[in-house]
């Protein structure tokens, strides 16, 4: 029996509706956050939009198909990494702006010919600067779900200190 099945048959994650309009709705929500993130120079939008809506696309799956389907799909590790690797190409564009192009920090060094205006690579270093952004922030907020939840967990499973009416015990006297 597959991974996917075995999950859906214990009861992780919500109803079966909930389940099935999130297998329709992810790759159409993906795709749209990858559209803001790559026409982001033309259009609204950009890297940090684009990755707030591919974000939002896997803490659905994780919320609707359950923590462990949902880690599978995009680990903590994996997040981490990306995360780090979006603020690295981030500052590198940034830096390589000082170095090739005058001296300004994340200033344009890549020029583009008048008749490009318009299209996806009309942007210089923006599109690039979108990717980057689009993936840190994706990857952060994910990670930022994950850890959330994680305390929900804990919380759960010890019982909240801070609640009166949980711990109140009635008064023999």
């Amino acid at each position: 029996m597959s991974t996917t099945h075995s999950l859906r048959d214990k009861g992780t994650g919500m109803s079966v509706i909930v389940k099935t309009v999130t297998r329709w709705l992810k790759g159409p929500i993906l795709l749209f956050g990858i559209y803001l993130v790559l026409y982001g120079h033309i259009t609204p939008g950009g890297g940090f939009g684009g990755g707030i809506v591919i974000a939002s696309a896997f803490i659905l799956i994780t919320l609707a198909m359950g923590q462990v389907s949902g880690l599978q799909i995009f680990s903590k590790a994996v997040a981490s990494r990306l995360d780090s690797v979006g603020l690295l190409i981030f500052l590198a564009l940034a830096w390589l702006g000082t170095w090739w192009a005058g001296g300004y920090f994340f200033e344009n060094f890549i020029s583009t010919p008048e008749a490009a205006q318009f299209t996806l690579i009309s942007g210089g270093t923006m599109p690039m600067s979108n990717l980057a952004l689009g993936l840190k922030v994706a990857s952060a907020l994910f990670l930022l779900f994950t850890v959330l939840t994680a305390f929900q967990i804990a919380e759960q499973k010890l019982g909240d200190p801070a609640d009166p009416e949980k711990h109140h015990q009635e008064d023999p006297s």
